[in-house]
């Protein structure tokens, strides 16, 4: 199965950010095959199965959401501005979610990162078997990890459930071609030492990456301080964390040694930067500058839909541009292919996938998103880069390729029905919706 995209501007995001303008990509079955100007075209590349007229949009990598928690649809624009927001709402109405919500919710949740261009995930909830189905059903690459925390939740009434629903969890999706079982603990305070440890060995065991959010609260900080005189990851470091593949969530709070600490793992440890979440809740702006510096590791995330409110990487991109070059007061800082680079092959790396995808690349996996630029934000162009990090956003989503599969077509999705995945959801949503107003 051949399928030609031609009549595009090609930004590889590989490492020498190559570009084609007016070029074409060939996929073959699910690889990249061929890249090229389009006065480069043969008759066997135009004896294409499908041809693609992308008309002059930008074709890029898919984007690549390095954390989020996609089963949390439900609780999208509920207490945004009350400050304890954690435990005055998402704790408690966690314990009425079930299996079939969380499965609805990711189907919706999977539904807006395709349609926003996002072709892979890094997922933390609970009930992850079905946010698994999920991914596989709609045909998204992604990284999916079973929450451990040392309290009663909605899938185990036993604190620390989620380390026997990982390890059954790790055994039945080994070696899936688009799911790959993680483990994620949910925070070095929510877990006792005896899990923490454990889930080392499971992660020797299964060779299976950890995720976990990692100095995100202030309270989090002087925890460790005053019981260990330690930072967090100082600790995870004395427990083994940085010798394993290890995504961290977060680190607004690192300091000068945790980063050197994450730097010195030679990127077994990578860090999914979730600013738009970050930022919405006043913890402050992650020290990304200090962390490429080092060499580390950095992809960009949306966190949960509760979180930061939307599951698309543009807005990251334009956040992620604001605020650094604000907080470090530098304009120059941070120029529009960096950011982009972030949120392809930085997300790639971070979720241990570069190797497939994260740039367009003969041979690689044909995971691609097509932004179009006949819309009225989309003119003139001339930097494509700061065009997509300015300008775009979610709608200029034209399609999306995942395994050479395309599942975006005219910005719609080709194989579900978004209405019927909604519906779906708001009839699940019914008890919880019920316990959300009591609150």
């Amino acid at each position: 199965m051949k399928t030609l995209i031609k009549n595009v501007h090609v930004l590889s995001m590989d490492r020498h950010f190559s570009e084609v303008k007016d070029g074409f990509v060939l996929i073959e079955d699910d690889v990249i095959n061929k890249i090229g100007h389009i006065s480069e075209l043969t008759s066997q590349t135009i004896d294409a199965d499908t041809i693609i007229d992308g008309k002059n949009g930008l074709l890029i990598p898919g984007l690549i959401n390095t954390h989020t928690h996609a089963g949390m649809i439900p609780f999208r624009s509920l207490g945004d501005d009350v400050p304890d927001r954690l435990r005055r709402f998402l704790f408690p109405l966690e314990q009425h979610m079930t299996k079939e919500l969380v499965h609805a919710s990711s189907d919706y949740a999977i539904a807006e990162m395709l349609l926003s261009g996002v072709t892979s995930f890094c997922d933390m909830y609970y009930f992850e078997d079905e946010v698994a189905k999920s991914s596989k059903k709609m045909g998204i690459r992604a990284l999916v990890g079973e929450t451990i925390i040392d309290m009663p939740t909605c899938d185990s009434s036993e604190p620390s459930g989620g380390y026997k629903y990982c390890e059954r969890f790790l055994e039945k999706w080994q070696n899936d071609p688009l799911v790959t079982p993680i483990i994620a603990p949910h925070a070095p305070n929510t877990n006792n030492l005896e899990t923490l440890k454990k889930i080392v060995t499971l992660s020797e065991k299964y060779n299976a990456p950890i995720t976990m959010h990692v100095e995100e609260m202030t309270y989090e900080m002087t925890d460790f301080q005053a019981k260990y005189n330690q930072t967090p990851i100082e600790f995870l470091q004395t427990l083994g964390y940085f010798e394993r593949d290890f995504i961290l969530a977060h680190c607004i709070l690192a300091t000068e040694s945790d980063l050197d600490i994450i730097a010195a793992s030679n990127k077994k440890a990578r860090v999914a930067h979730c600013i738009g979440a970050n930022t919405k809740s006043a913890k402050g702006v992650a020290p990304v500058k200090q962390m490429l510096e080092k060499n580390i590791v950095v992809g960009l995330g949306t966190d949960g839909p509760s979180s930061g409110n939307t599951l698309d990487l543009f807005s990251q991109m334009r956040l992620f541009a604001n605020f650094h070059k604000t907080h470090n007061q530098d304009r120059a800082l941070f120029p529009a292919k960096e950011i982009v680079r972030l949120a392809t092959m930085g997300g790639a790396e971070t979720l241990g996938l570069a190797d497939q995808v994260g740039s367009i690349e003969i041979g690689k996996k044909a995971d691609l998103t097509l932004i179009e630029t006949e819309s009225v934000n989309m003119f003139p162009i001339f930097d494509p880069y700061s065009a997509i990090v300015y300008s775009a956003n979610a709608s200029n989503v034209e399609a999306v390729w995942i395994n050479g599969r395309q599942l975006v077509s005219g910005s719609k999705l080709v194989e579900q029905k978004l209405k019927t995945i909604k519906e779906t959801l708001y009839s699940e949503m019914e008890n919880f919706v019920v316990e959300a107003k009591k609150l």
